[in-house]
């Protein structure tokens, strides 16, 4: 079965998040368009996202084999085999949305904290020789990532490329992962009344159908 992991980076509840509103709006369209797909939702401000001790790894971006984390402390296995399931959950979705505020011209700390767990090297990424550039290997199959972030001020188009450093980063990212095709779904200009961001909102959902049109899906081969 076809997986959406939907992934959201906000403190706020959801009716008071502009991202997770929209996030929701979309997640609802698309599961009427794509009933078949399941989906897995994850709080980053519920989960808990192990931070990266360096007795997790045995070299760049490489976990520590089996054997190896059973000789950790307990408390420390179950960090292990934390990021291992967060890394694993990512890998077996077809399509991924994240909804997150710009915060500082990037994004909230927990999303960084969970981009570290999902690199992994012979699981997400490669280093086909010593030294070499890694390279993704989740260009196995057909995969979509929706990036859905809020921004109190709308950014002139222009501007873009110097002020929307966070997603950038995470188009950046996915794409090494193998992940080439990419999405964004802006909610410019919430600013700072409750008329403005529901402005902002109503303007964002009205995209949300060309962005879910834009997802490569994988038809099922009939035999």
């Amino acid at each position: 079965m076809k997986k959406l992991l939907y992934i959201t980076v906000n403190s706020k509840p959801e009716n008071l998040s502009s991202s997770k509103t929209v996030g929701r709006s979309f997640i609802n369209k698309f599961k009427k368009k794509y009933p078949d797909f399941t989906v897995e939702e994850l709080d980053l401000y519920k989960a808990h996202i192990p931070r990266l001790e360096y007795q997790y790894y045995e070299s760049r971006n490489c976990i520590i084999n089996e054997e190896a984390t059973k000789a950790l402390p307990e408390k420390e296995q179950k960090e292990v085999q934390t990021i291992v399931e967060l890394c694993n959950q990512f890998i077996s979705a077809d399509v991924y949305v994240i909804a997150s505020p710009m915060w500082s011209l990037s994004f909230p700390a927990p999303l960084k904290e969970y981009i570290d767990c999902i690199v992994q090297a012979n699981r997400t990424i490669t280093f086909p020789e010593k030294g070499s550039k890694p390279q993704g290997l989740l260009n196995d199959k057909p995969r979509t990532l929706v990036y859905i972030q809020s921004s109190g001020a709308d950014i002139p188009f222009l501007m873009r490329p110097l002020l929307n450093k966070g997603l950038n980063y995470i188009e950046d990212i996915m794409k090494s992962l193998g992940i080439s095709n990419f999405e964004r779904l802006l909610v410019d200009g919430t600013g700072t009344t409750e008329e403005e961001r529901i402005t902002a909102i109503k303007k964002a959902e009205e995209n949300i159908d060309d962005v879910i049109n834009k997802i490569q899906i994988r038809e099922p081969i009939l035999i």
